[in-house]
């Protein structure tokens, strides 16, 4: 096993200072392309670059540093807006700060989390975002911890007690939620989300449940969680309205659960917010532009984002002192899609 490691070892400036027969200083130079080199010299360094796939390591120069001025973000997807707009924000933030971001996406999976997690440790970055796919539990935290490395928690945390934590207050705008829906005389309202998103959807879920519960006692809250991924979530909305259920209005606590909702609407010929109303967690640009325009809880990106890199780099810079669990104010709009129920001319339509 060893063995097979030495092969695949990527070759090292003292690999081809030995390969040429001159000193790793005399490589440096030839690669910097100082003229004094004697020519024979630089065409043996030539030689052995190619003949060891030699590649210069950019970070070399900072190899005697303990750590590099290097940011890393792991996010859960790039797909979304908010992810995408989060990346976007740190990245301006660590440069402002004269540091590179390297951004990395977990693809929902826990495994691979830790595994780009131990690549950063490897690069010795200063510092880690990490927006975990479960919550501040799972397995990449634990490696932070395990191996000491500097991070902040972001997005799908609620506190820790080794890392600050920033994420949107989901309780506090689910809460504006309901209260929407409940004043505007919904009794019987469906909520959808992801059960892998464990953190995120049980914040959202019982910041809902327990403002509308206290506003309407007799109010009716379904709850539709697929375990993993969008077409699961699909079939079960699909097998849930043909069993009969009829609710006057949905509550997706994940964008793209937003859009599934939408288009089995429209699949069955029922029209937002005639025939059922719709809110979203996160917001995209197609719900502010469709109609009728889908009423969206938004995200504080660049506050979640800002703050999250104040805290790392105090980090960095050396401050201690317990970790702090910072939760960032949602807005909520109420769009054209939410309406009071049954006040539409598609509302009576048998199903």
């Amino acid at each position: 096993m060893a063995h097979r490691q030495d092969q695949q070892r990527r070759a090292s400036i003292h690999d081809v200072a030995s390969r040429a027969g001159v000193s790793a200083a005399t490589v440096s130079k030839v690669m910097a392309g100082v003229a004094t080199v004697k020519p024979e010299n630089a065409q043996r360094v030539f030689d052995a670059i190619e003949q060891l796939g030699y590649r210069v390591d950019p970070l070399a120069s900072d190899m005697r540093r303990a750590k590099r001025r290097i940011i890393g973000a792991i996010m859960p997807e790039f797909e979304s807006e908010f992810f995408g707009q989060m990346v976007t924000q740190l990245e301006s933030l660590a440069e402002q700060r004269g540091y590179t971001l390297v951004a990395a996406s977990s693809r929902e999976s826990e495994a691979r989390e830790t595994e780009i997690l131990a690549r950063m440790h490897d690069w010795r970055v200063a510092g880690v975002v990490l927006a975990p796919v479960r919550n501040e539990h799972g397995p990449a935290a634990a490696f932070m911890k395990a191996n000491g490395m500097t991070g902040v928690l972001i997005d799908r945390v609620l506190s820790d007690d080794a890392f600050d934590t920033v994420s949107a207050d989901s309780a506090a705008a689910s809460a504006e939620v309901a209260r929407e829906l409940i004043g505007k005389g919904h009794r019987h309202i469906l909520a959808v989300g992801l059960g892998e998103q464990a953190a995120t959807v049980r914040t959202r879920l019982d910041g809902f449940r327990t403002t509308a519960l206290n506003l309407a006692p007799d109010v009716r809250i379904d709850v539709v969680l697929a375990e993993s991924h969008v077409e699961p979530l699909r079939a079960q909305l699909r097998d849930y309205f043909a069993e009969g259920e009829r609710p006057t209005a949905v509550y997706s606590l994940f964008l793209k659960g937003t859009l599934v909702a939408l288009s089995e609407f429209r699949r069955r010929g029922w029209h937002c917010p005639n025939d059922i109303s719709l809110v979203g967690f996160d917001d995209a640009e197609w719900m502010q532009v469709t109609w009728p325009a889908i009423a969206a809880v938004v995200q504080p990106v660049r506050q979640i984002a800002g703050h999250a890199m104040e805290a790392l780099f105090a980090r960095i810079e050396g401050e201690e002192g317990p970790p702090t669990a910072r939760l960032e104010p949602c807005r909520v709009f109420m769009r054209e899609s939410v309406g009071s129920p049954g006040n539409g001319p598609h509302s009576a339509k048998p199903q």
